[in-house]
């Protein structure tokens, strides 16, 4: 670990167990988002350095969750077609999608 910390010291800074935190580090769990605020001001971090974590606790996941309990059927019919054709989604596709819905995300903003 960096800064020459115990998994338990980090884990009590953290609130949670070492179990839990070592779980998370190699990937079984989810980080939670109320991590990012504890470690910036435990460690002095700046925002690029949360930024970078955030980019390394996104690509570490192994799976997605989707709550569509309130969304229009329609928008639960494209989440279900695209998980179902996800991994089969060759390159192409996959980039026309994610320039698509970035674009859209930055004009929402």
């Amino acid at each position: 670990m960096e800064n020459n910390q115990r998994l338990k010291d980090m884990a009590d800074v953290l609130d949670v167990t070492s179990a839990f935190l070592s779980a998370v580090e190699n990937g079984k769990k989810l980080m939670p988002a109320t991590w990012y605020k504890k470690l910036k001001m435990k460690y002095n971090l700046d925002n690029d350095s949360i930024e970078e974590l955030k980019q390394y606790a996104m690509e570490s996941q192994k799976s997605i969750s989707l709550n569509i309990e309130n969304v229009t059927d329609e928008k639960k019919e494209l989440a279900v077609v695209f998980a179902r054709s996800f991994e089969k989604m060759d390159k192409e596709t996959s980039r026309k999608i994610l320039r698509l819905l970035s674009n859209k995300r930055g004009k929402e903003t």
